[in-house]
């Protein structure tokens, strides 16, 4: 362990969540903004979001990145441009860029923003690395093919202040780093524009030539066959790995995910690589516990990607495409409503009586009853049972902004 600790970057797809991440954990934060960025079906930010982000994330030491990693076409260039402009006042810490015209716009529009290169670049060696150093960039994230012992042999052909970005958690991508032409094939939104409908994650049969409208089950299943779809990365039990290789930053993806998962991952990362940093022995005690917490996240089963072999017909789901999800998200505690009650915007329905539990940003989880239920004209109510509702709740102890709240399935 020679080499300082990594940083945890966590995604955010509003500034609610970008919030949550910077108590639950994270040292940097990325996000995206209306625009040019890869997940144009996420909330994303607008341009005064963004800043009362940049500024939330500074106040409490912690670092913001924007997302602007989409192959761009000539008529996206202008708009660049002018993006750019707009994101030298607001300044965050970071872009993060794939295309290369996208880059030197960036050099020319806000030379005073660090510049780091999307694993959407097909980063998979050291003199790649280089390449983009010499142009200016400080960080370059890895292919996400890229396995273990690549990784440490480009850390040792790259200089100490080139940092290595990398994938460590999350959703898997049935394309080359993330470059997919399904979802345009099929429905016309570009998935290197921002706008991926997740073809990948859709039903499969195979239809013989000369026999057309008889669909076959590519595996033998009356439902069919989900033959892209991957399991989730997962690294919480290989920390010693990955800081041996000598990456820089370890990278969770989900900017579309609930706050509730943006909490748990960040939590369950922070606390591992911290304990790892206290005492290796600590954190391998501490393995199952690891593991048990971050399954309390949703998650399409686990894999390692990868990172120590290339994956085989193992890794991937076929007889589903739905999460497990062992917890539901109830809400984000918003503000004190007096009377030992406090506020939130409600996600799903629960009710008095239930046994919840409070997720702290400190990691603390308390189990407690709702003893008390009222809506926004302080009427009594037995539940709540519309998304969205202004709700208030006793649960007889005291609550916190950003505490959150889910309940056991």
């Amino acid at each position: 362990m020679n080499r300082k600790k990594p940083e945890l970057l966590i995604p955010a797809g509003s500034l609610e969540v970008l919030k949550v991440a910077v108590l639950y954990g994270a040292d940097a934060v990325y996000i995206g903004g209306d625009m040019y960025g890869l997940r144009a079906k996420a909330k994303n930010f607008s341009m005064d979001d963004m800043q009362k982000g940049i500024d939330f994330a500074h106040d409490h030491g912690k670092k913001v990145y924007v997302t602007a990693n989409i192959t761009a076409h000539n008529n996206d260039l202008k708009g660049v441009r002018e993006y750019f402009k707009e994101l030298k006042h607001i300044g965050p810490d970071a872009l993060i860029i794939s295309d290369p015209g996208v880059f030197m716009i960036a050099r020319e529009e806000c030379p005073e923003i660090d510049i780091h290169v999307s694993t959407q670049s097909n980063n998979v060696n050291y003199d790649t690395f280089m390449f983009w150093q010499k142009l200016g960039a400080i960080r370059v994230v890895t292919a996400r093919e890229l396995s273990i012992k690549e990784i440490k042999e480009i850390r040792e052909h790259i200089p100490d202040d080139l940092e290595i970005e990398t994938f460590v958690h999350g959703a898997m991508c049935i394309s080359y780093s993330g470059r997919c032409l399904l979802s345009n094939y099929f429905t016309g939104r570009d998935a290197n524009l921002g706008a991926c409908t997740h073809p990948c994650r859709w039903k499969y049969y195979v239809v013989e030539e000369q026999r057309p409208g008889e669909y076959l089950p590519v595996e033998e299943n009356e439902r069919g066959t989900y033959i892209f779809n991957s399991k989730d990365l997962c690294m919480i039990e290989h920390i010693p790995d990955l800081v041996d290789a000598g990456i820089d930053s370890y990278k969770i993806e989900g900017r579309m995910k609930t706050a509730l998962y943006v909490a748990n991952v960040a939590k369950i990362y922070r606390e591992a690589i911290d304990d790892y940093y206290e005492d290796p022995a600590k954190y391998m005690e501490k393995i199952p516990y690891y593991q048990e917490e971050i399954r309390k996240g949703t998650y399409r089963q686990f894999t390692t990607g990868f990172f120590y072999n290339k994956p085989t017909h193992e890794t991937q789901i076929y007889d589903s495409n739905t999460y497990v999800n062992n917890y539901t998200y109830l809400g984000l505690i918003q503000f004190d409503g007096g009377d030992g009650t406090y506020g939130f915007v409600q996600k799903n329905k629960f009710g008095c009586g239930d046994e919840i539990e409070i997720m702290k940003p400190d990691g603390q989880v308390k189990k407690v009853i709702v003893k008390r239920m009222l809506d926004e004209d302080g009427q009594e109510i037995e539940n709540c049972p519309h998304p969205g509702m202004k709700v208030f709740i006793d649960v007889g102890i005291k609550l916190d902004e950003y505490d959150i709240m889910r309940i056991e399935k």
